[in-house]
């Protein structure tokens, strides 16, 4: 794929998947964004500081798979080699570790038991994913690089110092 197309692809992905999970179900949640913000003391700065950083992580993960991988996250459209570089030698599992951070965040900035609950709903939905249809894909598609990398770096929790493989 060229990198061009990787990249307008990649952006398209972006909207439609993590735009509607981490941005669209929320803002119907909290009532269009209109909810009050959360009274109690830190919940706001804590959960405006794990959407934008989260947001920046998910957009460094998108920019990965383009450029590095010349290919995009959607299944019909994957990348040419495999992505294990940037955030990708922390956590195996950054775009849905930074769309529930998000998800998180929304919760905590409105003090919504909706968006929480809807976040439960949505991590397990991404496990589930992962765990019956990323993993062996990636298996059959990059064999013995893919399972190097997945029994070295965590797919969920990230580890602190960076692997240093490939």
């Amino acid at each position: 794929m060229r990198t061009f197309s990787a990249i307008a692809g990649s952006a398209l992905f972006l909207v439609v998947a993590p735009g509607v999970v981490a941005g669209l179900a929320p803002w119907l949640l909290t009532d269009h964004y209109r909810k009050p913000l959360s009274a109690l003391p830190s919940f706001v700065p804590a959960g405006s500081l794990l959407v934008v950083g989260a947001a920046t992580l998910l957009l460094h993960a998108f920019a990965r798979f383009a450029l590095e991988g010349l290919g995009t996250p959607a299944p019909v459209a994957p990348t040419e080699k495999l992505v294990v570089g940037g955030i990708y030698r922390h956590v195996r599992n950054p775009m849905y570790v930074a769309v529930l951070a998000i998800i998180l965040g929304q919760a905590l900035i409105f003090s919504s038991w909706a968006v929480l609950v809807y976040g439960l709903v949505a991590a397990a939905a991404m496990v589930s994913f992962v765990k019956i249809y990323e993993e062996p894909t990636l298996t059959n598609r990059y064999g013995a690089e893919y399972e190097t990398y997945r029994r070295a770096v965590p797919g969920w929790l990230p580890r602190l110092t960076p692997w240093r493989g490939q």
